[in-house]
Order: structure tokens, then C-alpha cells, then sequence
């Protein structure tokens, strides 16, 4: 099987305004792509440029797609590392659109297998449940948000949190009296503090029975990530720490949180996110499988991921649900209240709807 040509899509997806610490989304910056073969099978790949985490917009992302999909023409498919590996010699970094790629092997390694995603990485069903994730506003409004998820049935709730700390204080407090002692809670403050604020915030926070907090500062300050680890009274997670797996590593190694959160965004895709798991699993360090402001298709194969590796044991992929204002994808993961699920179709088993895709911008390779 040899690849023959990409399709490259500006798939831009308006939505509701998403505030946190480091800036504010107004539209979900995502980029899909179409790989081709001569076999007749095609794979689907979608990114979502986060530029204030990742350093990828939109536009970086699509001219590095059009460089990489020239370098794979006439290549199998099925050899998804060394596919993978000629982008890596090609540049380094830019996990964000190598993740579209990646996902687009996988795809068409598992349409070629007959199989759906999740059986072909070795997968079965399992319950999964997503968290919601409330972006930064006053205490009032984020509480008001969190008890409209509490009566649409959402157990878990993700509080954006790295402004003031003060304020980022009260926040938590006015959410919990909101929705209660049962509801579960967890906190993001997307490297919003410094190390003092971090110590005083996670003692003060404690009261409010929180499940676990990410990132709680800028990753220059990963050197003190460890005493900060073994001070919290609360569990921390990383998330822009955490990369790839040699990140993993190090930060188990110096006991610099108790959990870490895989995105593709970061990972570069599925099969180095298959590495830090591994990392993971052999340290007893639970993960979560996290994600930026994908729609149902890269959703999709985060969930295909999770259902393959059963060490991922959180999960936040309400992305879908957060505000998008139009869902251009036919098929995929479903949602029953905020419970998860995935069609037992061949490969990732979500398409683009290609009426919305005509109004976006193309490229072909």
C-alpha cells in the first residue's frame, strides 16, 4: 500500500468564548487532514492548535502539514514508526499537527485490519465517564455554570483556575457550596501560578475535597515541581510538563506529581502517547486522557486510546460540548449524558461532513 496524496482542511469550528489563564479560544483553531492510498483506503487525522499551550496556531500548523504530506508520498502507511520518524527527521516539535498525521496511519492501519481503533490497539469497552470543565469567570457565574452541568446529570467538574490567586480561592469555594459535597472536583490552573501561590492555594483548597489539581505552575518552574509534589495537601497532575515519554519518565522519577494527562496535541499523536502510558503503567502512575478543542473526530480516537490502555483512569473529553457551535462530523463517539461511547465501524469511525467541508479552505498534496 503506498500513500498518493493529502488533503489538507482549515477546519475552523466556531464557538462559545473559553476563557484560561493564558488566553481565550473564540474559535476551535483545528486542522484536518485526508491521507490517500493506491489501496483505496483513506485516513482521517484532526489536530486543534492551541497556541498559548502549544505554540502551534492554525496557520503553522497547515504549512507544516503541507511539508509533511509531500515527504510521504509513495510510502506505506502501514509502517506507522518509520512514517512517523520521517517527520521527526524532517522537524522537530510541532506535536500538534503530527498528531493529525499520526492519527490518520492509525486510521488506515485499522480500516486495512477490519477492525475498529480500539480492538486494533489491543483494546475492549469499558464505562467511560468525561468531566466537564468550567472556563475561568466570576465565582458567581462558574458556580451558576456548575450547577447547570450538576442538573444535566455531570458528576465531574474541571475548574479552570491560574488568575489571581485570591480570586482563583474563591471560585472553588463558591462551586462547591453551589453543587454540594458529592459532585467530584478537579482543578486546572494551567500554569497560572508560582510556586508560593501554588503551596498557599493548594492548602487553602484542600477543604473543598478536590480529586486533583493540574499544572499548577509554568513548566520553568518544573525544578520545583517535587517539593511543591510533596507538600500538597492535593494530588497534582501534569499536564504541559508532559510531552513524551522521556518527560514521563523524569517527572516519575523525581516524584514530581502523582498523576500525568496524555494529549496528542503534545504527544505528537497515538503512538507516542502508547509510550508515555507505558512509562505510566510500569511506575504505577495513573494517567488521564485529556484533549484541547477537537470535535468528534479526534475525540473519537482519543476515546479508541483510552479504551486501549488501562491506565488511563480520568478522562476530559467534553470538548465537543464546550461551546462549539456546529458539529461537522458524521458518526463517532456519542454521548449519553457524559458517558462515552464509539461506533464498532472500521478505524476511527468518524468522518467529516462534507458539506461543512466545503466551506473550508483546502489544500491538496
Amino acid at each position: 500500500m503506498k500513500i498518493t496524496h493529502t488533503e489538507i482542511f482549515r477546519f475552523s469550528i466556531p464557538m462559545e468564548p473559553f476563557v484560561i489563564a493564558t488566553g481565550t479560544m473564540h474559535f476551535a483553531q483545528n486542522v484536518l487532514i485526508r491521507v490517500h492510498t493506491d489501496a483505496g483506503i483513506h485516513g482521517i487525522g484532526e489536530c486543534s492548535a492551541f497556541p498559548m499551550i502549544v505554540g502551534e496556531t492554525q496557520d503553522t500548523c497547515i504549512a507544516m502539514a503541507k511539508d509533511f504530506a509531500s515527504i510521504w508520498i509513495g510510502k506505506d502507511p502501514l509502517e506507522i514508526p518509520e512514517r512517523m520518524n520521517d517527520l521527526l527527521g524532517y522537524a522537530d516539535h510541532n506535536s500538534t499537527i503530527k498528531s493529525a498525521f499520526d492519527m490518520a496511519l492509525f486510521d488506515i492501519s485499522a480500516k486495512h485490519a477490519k477492525l475498529p481503533l480500539y480492538q486494533f490497539l489491543g483494546g475492549q469497552k469499558r464505562t467511560i465517564e468525561t468531566d466537564m470543565t468550567i472556563g475561568i469567570d466570576t465565582p458567581e457565574g462558574m458556580a451558576q455554570t456548575a450547577l447547570k452541568y450538576k442538573s444535566q446529570g455531570c458528576r465531574i467538574i474541571k475548574i479552570k483556575l491560574g488568575k489571581k490567586v485570591n480570586d482563583d480561592i474563591e471560585r472553588v469555594k463558591h462551586i462547591r457550596e453551589a453543587v454540594g459535597a458529592e459532585m467530584t472536583l478537579r482543578l486546572d490552573a494551567n500554569q497560572g501560578w508560582n510556586f508560593d501561590d501554588a503551596l498557599f492555594a493548594l492548602g487553602e483548597l484542600e477543604k473543598y475535597n478536590i480529586e486533583f489539581c493540574e499544572q499548577p505552575m509554568r513548566t520553568w518552574y518544573d525544578d520545583k515541581l517535587p517539593e511543591l509534589n510533596l507538600n500538597s495537601p492535593i494530588k497534582l497532575m501534569a499536564d504541559e510538563s508532559c510531552y513524551n515519554h522521556h518527560d514521563a519518565r523524569k517527572l516519575i522519577n523525581s516524584q514530581s506529581t502523582t498523576y500525568l494527562n496524555i494529549k496528542f496535541s503534545k504527544s505528537g499523536g497515538i503512538l507516542e502517547a502508547q509510550k508515555i502510558h507505558e512509562e505510566a503503567l510500569q511506575k504505577g502512575v495513573k494517567c488521564m486522557i485529556g484533549s484541547m478543542l477537537e470535535s468528534r473526530i479526534a475525540l473519537s480516537a482519543n476515546l479508541h486510546f483510552a479504551l486501549a490502555s488501562p491506565n488511563v483512569e480520568f478522562f476530559d473529553l467534553d470538548t465537543a460540548l464546550l461551546g462549539h457551535l456546529v458539529d461537522p462530523v458524521i458518526d463517532g463517539l456519542t454521548y449519553s449524558g457524559y458517558f462515552l461511547d464509539i461506533p464498532e465501524s472500521y478505524g476511527i469511525g468518524a468522518e467529516p461532513d462534507e458539506e461543512f467541508l466545503k466551506t473550508c479552505e483546502s489544500w491538496v498534496i
